[in-house]
């Protein structure tokens, strides 16, 4: 066990959980539990609201299995993994002002909440939550997996050993912090990781010989690395468009970032957050999955995916620069799990028991059982990432693409369409759901494209189709 490496972690995780304490004053001293532990308030700042966008949008994908797939498809996964930079901007231009506005008037402190008070219809509150429990559960075994591979990376412990200590360190902040301990800690974490990256490419591109060296190097060992369309040319010219629609446009549909666009303090808050947000994520995403590309040059022969970047800290740099370096993708794995996980919880407690078993549930009633309910679903997707897939990317995308399906258009159209009411809404989010899992499961990437793309659509004629058919919708716009 190399301590030299080790140490730097120490320290971050201590900062996290300071963090963490700090965060839990709020939490018992705030006039209303439900709102301060799953909203903090609605009090971020324009700096805090791009950081934990970013932070909980660069997940272990971004730092670990990105990079990695980055490593074996080449330059193309560069191009396509940049498609990811508008997500801060579509998010909250296309949600903004109007989606906070309505939140606030309707007192909605989660998305299922402000589904509610739009189609009045409680069959969409259920599926609602449902497909949150559901699908965040694979994203939420993909960030375990991730970060209990990197602590075995670093410390020579054992897989299991390693998710013991991830988990913990996680579950122990979050529950007793809530949103705010989240957000703050996203802060420290997106700062972490925006200089993990920039300090990891500088030192890379150093070990390398420079980057015309680095694409000399992988063009001699197959010229498709260096071509947009995959090293096995896998990767058309429609795939890669059609991928745009699941992290860039389809990305709205995500209940763990839209619900960031119900938190900020004011609209300056929401516009700083827009340019900010979007450098950040930019600087990421290049920056990540262009060092996994210069990493197969540098360090050739890595099988697992996921641990290309550890190997690769740890090969070109000092052993307690890489320590530091490697405190980034930890930072991005806690950032996106900690959200994850929060918003798994509020599903149960908020969505499900406050609004069908017990409405009126005493504060302190729902304050312990919030602490329980996180602490129950950290246990339990501990459990399922005992069995690791080998790159969790995969895991990853899978519950992108069914979040997107199920909530795009209830929310989109929700704002902007009068005539949307809760039987079309219901209807899209059922047509958006069995058709992801089923192409998923027996037609993936269909016609060429991204298995998303489909049920995305099939939901939008449906929603549409249904709403029509049904009438029109009471709802007022603000």
């Amino acid at each position: 066990m190399n301590m030299s490496v080790i140490w730097p972690l120490v320290v971050f995780l201590v900062i996290i959980f300071l963090v963490g304490v700090y965060a839990s004053r709020h939490v018992q001293s705030s006039s209303s539990f439900i709102q301060e532990y799953f909203l903090g308030s609605r009090e971020l700042g324009g700096f805090i609201l791009a950081m934990t966008m970013a932070a909980t949008y660069g997940s272990a994908s971004s730092f670990l299995s990105g990079p990695g797939a980055a490593y074996n498809y080449g330059l193309s996964w560069v191009l396509l993994a940049m498609s990811q930079v508008a997500t801060g901007y579509f998010v909250l231009m296309i949600l903004g002002k109007k989606f906070a506005i309505m939140a606030r008037k309707y007192q909605a402190v989660t998305l299922v909440d402000f589904l509610f008070a739009r189609y009045k219809n409680e069959f969409v509150v259920v599926l609602a939550a449902l497909s949150i429990i559901i699908f965040l559960f694979s994203a939420m075994a993909a960030q375990w997996i991730g970060g209990a591979r990197l602590v075995e990376s670093l410390t020579g412990l054992s897989y299991t050993t390693a998710l013991i200590l991830f988990a913990s360190s996680v579950l122990v902040y979050v529950v007793i912090g809530g949103f705010r301990a989240v957000a703050i800690t996203d802060m420290v974490q997106g700062l972490v990781m925006v200089a993990g990256t920039v300090v990891l490419f500088i030192a890379a591109l150093k070990a390398g010989g420079g980057m015309e060296n680095i694409m000399r190097t992988l063009g001699a060992e197959n010229p498709n690395l260096l071509s947009p369309y995959g090293n096995d040319r896998s990767l058309t010219p429609l795939y890669l468009s059609s991928f745009w629609i699941l992290v860039g446009i389809g990305v709205v549909g995500l209940p763990q970032v839209a619900v960031r666009a119900m938190s900020y303090k004011n609209a300056k808050a929401m516009h700083r957050a827009l340019i900010i947000g979007t450098v950040v994520v930019g600087v990421i995403m290049l920056g990540m999955h262009l060092i996994g590309v210069m990493a197969r040059a540098i360090i050739p022969g890595v099988t697992v995916g996921d641990k290309v970047m550890p190997e690769l800290a740890m090969t070109i740099m000092p052993d307690w620069l890489a320590g530091i370096v490697l405190a980034a993708p930890m930072a991005a794995i806690m950032s996106t799990v900690d959200s994850l996980l929060l918003l798994v919880s509020s599903a149960v407690v908020k969505d499900l028991y406050l609004h069908f078993i017990n409405k009126k549930a005493e504060e302190k009633q729902v304050k312990k059982l919030s602490f329980i309910v996180t602490a129950v679903i950290g246990v339990i997707v501990f459990i399922v990432a005992l069995q690791p897939p080998d790159l969790i990317i995969w895991l990853n995308l899978f519950s992108f693409g069914g979040l997107e399906a199920v909530f795009i258009w209830p929310v989109v159209l929700g704002l902007y369409w009068q005539r949307a009411n809760g039987t079309g809404a219901a209807s899209a989010m059922i047509m958006g759901m069995i058709s992801y899992i089923l192409l998923s499961t027996f037609y993936p990437n269909a016609f060429g494209m991204h298995t998303v793309v489909l049920p995305i659509l099939l939901s939008l004629i449906t929603f549409v189709a249904v709403s029509l058919f049904t009438g029109r919708s009471k709802w007022k716009q603000a």
